[in-house]
């Protein structure tokens, strides 16, 4: 398993951060995504064998938000 930390911007309550979430967690090869509100930051652990970034910065514009890369 590896961990990638990401910006996420346009999150202001908990059910943006639940939407976060759920939205990483659903792109394949991901294991577990921990948001965080107050430092506006998503840690995601994923399988090694995928290239999951560019996948994960769309699900997460899809669900409303924006990841800085």
């Amino acid at each position: 398993m590896a961990k990638l930390v990401l910006e996420v911007e346009g999150m202001s309550c908990e059910h943006c951060e639940k939407r976060v979430r759920e939205a990483i967690e659903s792109v394949e090869g991901v294991q577990q995504a921990v948001i965080s509100l107050e430092v506006g930051t998503a840690e995601v652990t994923y399988d090694e064998g995928k290239e999951v970034k560019d996948n994960i910065a769309e699900a997460v514009d899809e669900a409303g938000y924006e990841v800085v890369i």
